[in-house]
Formats: structure tokens, C-alpha cells, sequence
């Protein structure tokens, strides 16, 4: 990549999935920078270590879910309160670098020190979420469940939106995904028929 580009950062991922893409553990911060065209001391200005190169944007999404919990009305359902962070999350997924997410996801999923950190990520926003809804208090919300509808609705979407042959928009896919998981829900709400099976979608 040129010096002449002006995103040091995003320079930074582009030579570090590069480079991660023909071999991870061979990778060093030193070899990110030089490709990148700048240097080893520029790189851990901008991340703590190699790994970091393929989280930024994990403590956005924390931070605009927490700030969406924090601006919730008083009265909104559990199910409202999904789809308001699920919003606010997507809102960090950059429709100009979907292919780049999807080569991010499968050098992680190659990899087990990514895969663990991915995890650790995950975990952290979960925790800060369930904090935000601990001390926003809404009445008859429980936070450890809305916390996992969360989580699941945030991971389907992403997925969908890396794996999309088309480029349908990421708030299309969320809708759908909320849509889903509102039809699971009532299902299980509603019980198990008489032959033990699930109720069938209307």
C-alpha cells in the first residue's frame, strides 16, 4: 500500500489481513508496518498487538449499545429493546469493507488465538451491556435474557451479512433475523403440541 494514503489504520488491516491471510502465526507487527508503509512504532499507535488489527470497531459497538440501553424509554418491551441496540450495533459495520469482513472472519476462524480473543470480545460487550441494563433498571426485563437475544441477534446478523451473495443492506438482514428469533420465541412461549413438536408458523 502507498504512503500517500491518508487512513494509517486502515491501511494497517489491509496489510495485516494480507499478510495473516498466508500465515498468522509467521506475521509480525514489524512486517504490518513495512507493508503498510509506515512504521513498527506508527503500528502500536494504533493497536496493542497483532491481534488487535482485526477488532477494531468491537469497543464501538459496546459503547453504542450501551448508549442505546442508556436511552431507552421506560416502558419498551424486551423484544424493542433488541432491536433498538441491534440497531445501534450494525451501525458499526462499514458496507464499503463487507468483502474485508469476510476474509477477517475466515483468517479468525482459522485460528484459534483469534477465535479465543473473538470470544473475550463478544464476552466484554455482553458484560457491558448487561451492566447498562442493570443500572437502567426497566421493569420486567430481565438482563441476562435480553443480553443473549442480543448476542444471537447480533452474531446471525453478521453472519448473514459477510456470507450474502447479494448486497442486501445490513439493516434488511437484521430486520429478518429479529423477525425470526420474535417467531422462535412465541413458539416456545406457546409450548409443545399434543405429538410433542412445536407449533407450526401461521
Amino acid at each position: 500500500m502507498g504512503r500517500w494514503e491518508p487512513d494509517t489504520r486502515e491501511r494497517l488491516q489491509n496489510a495485516a489481513l494480507e499478510l495473516f491471510e498466508r500465515g498468522y502465526d509467521t506475521t509480525t507487527a514489524a512486517q504490518i508496518a513495512e507493508r503498510a508503509g509506515t512504521s513498527k512504532s506508527t503500528f502500536f499507535r494504533h493497536f496493542a498487538d497483532k491481534r488487535e488489527v482485526l477488532f477494531v470497531g468491537t469497543g464501538e459497538m459496546a459503547d453504542r449499545a450501551v448508549a442505546a440501553v442508556a436511552e431507552a424509554a421506560p416502558g419498551i418491551t424486551a423484544f424493542d429493546l433488541v432491536d433498538v441496540v441491534l440497531q445501534a450495533i450494525i451501525g458499526v459495520f462499514d458496507p464499503g469493507r463487507r468483502t474485508w469482513y469476510g476474509r477477517r472472519q475466515a483468517v479468525v476462524d482459522r485460528n484459534p488465538e483469534l477465535r479465543e480473543r473473538d470470544l473475550i470480545k463478544r464476552q466484554t460487550q455482553n458484560e457491558a451491556i448487561a451492566t447498562a441494563l442493570r443500572d437502567k433498571g426497566l421493569d420486567g426485563i430481565s438482563p441476562d435474557v435480553v443480553v443473549a437475544l442480543i448476542g444471537l441477534a447480533s452474531h446471525a446478523t453478521y453472519t448473514r451479512w459477510i456470507e450474502a451473495s447479494d448486497e442486501r443492506d445490513v439493516a434488511a438482514l437484521a430486520a429478518d433475523v429479529l423477525a425470526e428469533l420474535r417467531t422462535a420465541v412465541t413458539a416456545l412461549n406457546q409450548g409443545p403440541s399434543a405429538n410433542g413438536t412445536l407449533p407450526e408458523r401461521g
